[in-house]
């Protein structure tokens, strides 16, 4: 975000809305987007906790009462946050003033934000900042729309801004007007509670609304100004059609960020990644991959088609499918090989090490260079706790393995394919856990001339 000199500001999220058009039990702003809430968008958009730039030196939240969810997520983003309670719904000068507090101490700039606006940009919040420094009291931030039907229209003249007609009280002239209301405001922090106070209540249902801030400003011979966005990037969210929309949005900003950091995407509209998606140079997805949150992906590894991966770590040059499930914990080496229809969770993989096919590695440490066959699995869960399996450098895991946690497998031992091993390896050893095989020659020939001319039972 750029900077806004030395000005302090207080970032103000609204999320208060309940949301019953989303047709959930969540509340609406906890829907996510990307893997992300859309109240954790609002706040990363104009807070960043520790940063030190101009995202913010505060921030407060203001929550419906009883929301404990709500006001956990804010925690997860900002843990010093404050959180205010709107105890009424009584519009939404009325819930900023719930935050009175907070405003009270005293920061230049004043950023309201609102939560189910979940693709604001934070360099647009910025330009905000700097309408306020260039001298602004109120910054409101507006949008062409192409059917601004429903929306207030910001009146501007002489080239500042005079009024928010709300559609109801326009005139034909004012309808006709493109230039619409995206409800994000910046004040003038040393006459935010000055301009906040003056709202009173203009209508039948006693609520006081944040639009009225600009008529208030402008009686007190105050500045105010329109900040332009795009209306892609203050598109709204009230019910699962548009969260759909906002998801198709912010995955095409992902996607373009990612290509233009050096990654590849062979079909980019199939790759869907979470906001927090950390992918190096050189490496190559293709189609139909999905990252969960938390995934980080190094220089030049390749993820190949119908992966999905989350909370999973891939180091250089390794690569990870076709159709390979990477699950929380799970850590690739360098030059690591994971399969088709491979399962990784909470395990670490060594560089080299290959698991090429149709296994599962759950709570695991495989060594460098092992070799793990198709068909083994390490059998982790006794159905109350979880146990280890330890897999040395350079072992080689034959086909259709069971082990049997715990148990550790030592350096460039074998496992001779189908064995179930419930004991430790030795390095170098060869461990046979199977039934010995019988042939009886000749039975196959006899078995069917026996059969033969005798009629089939019937099922």
């Amino acid at each position: 975000m750029a900077s806004s000199g030395n000005r302090t500001c207080l970032s103000l999220v609204l999320a208060a809305g309940e949301g019953t058009r989303m047709k959930s039990a969540l509340p609406k702003v906890l829907h996510r987007i990307a893997g992300r809430s859309m109240l954790g968008h609002a706040i990363s958009s104009v807070y960043r906790q520790g940063s030190g730039d101009a995202s913010g030196d505060a921030l407060a939240v203001v929550v419906g009462p009883g929301r404990d969810d709500a006001a956990a997520e804010v925690r997860r983003f900002a843990g010093e946050a404050d959180i205010f309670i709107q105890a009424a719904r009584r519009g939404t000068a009325h819930a900023v003033l719930a935050a009175q507090a907070a405003i009270a101490r005293g920061f230049d700039d004043l950023i309201v934000m609102f939560a189910d606006t979940p693709l604001v940009r934070a360099e647009t919040i910025a330009r905000m900042r700097a309408a306020l420094a260039a001298g602004a009291a109120v910054a409101v931030m507006g949008f062409d729309a192409v059917d601004p039907t429903g929306y207030g229209r910001l009146i501007v003249e002489n080239g500042e801004l005079t009024a928010i007609r709300e559609q109801k009280d326009a005139t034909d002239a004012e309808r006709a007007l493109t230039l619409a209301n995206a409800g994000i405001m910046a004040l003038d922090g040393r006459r935010a509670l000055e301009i906040l106070s003056a709202i009173g209540s203009q209508n039948a249902q006693n609520e006081y609304y944040l639009t009225d801030a600009v008529a208030v400003a402008r009686r007190l011979g105050l500045k105010c100004t329109v900040v332009m966005a795009s209306a892609e990037e203050v598109m709204g969210v009230n019910d699962r059609v548009q969260l759909a929309a906002a998801e198709a949005v912010l995955q095409d900003r992902l996607r373009e960020a990612a290509m233009r950091a050096g990654v590849t995407l062979i079909a980019p509209q199939t790759v869907f990644f979470s906001s927090d998606t950390r992918i190096g140079r050189d490496v190559v997805v293709e189609p139909n991959v999905w990252f969960g949150p938390g995934v980080e992906i190094a220089d030049g590894a390749t993820i190949h088609a119908f992966s999905h991966l989350e909370g999973a770590r891939v180091e250089t040059g390794a690569n990870v499918g076709p159709y390979a499930r990477l699950r929380p914990g799970a850590h690739l080496g360098r030059d690591a090989k994971v399969g088709n229809f491979v399962e990784i969770k909470a395990a670490d993989v060594g560089a080299g090490a290959k698991i090429s096919h149709l296994s599962y590695i759950g709570d695991a440490t495989v060594g460098a260079d092992a070799n793990i066959g198709a068909g083994t699995i390490t059998c982790n869960y006794d159905g109350f706790d979880k146990a280890r399996t330890e897999i040395g450098a350079g072992a080689f895991i034959g086909s259709n393995s069971a082990l049997v946690a715990p148990v550790k497998i030592g350096d460039g031992a074998y496992v001779g394919s189908g064995s179930v091993i419930t004991e430790n390896v030795e390095p170098d050893a060869l461990a046979l856990a199977r039934g010995r095989q019988a042939t009886k020659p000749g039975w196959a020939a006899a078995f069917r001339a026996e059969r033969q001319g005798k009629p089939k039972k019937r099922p």
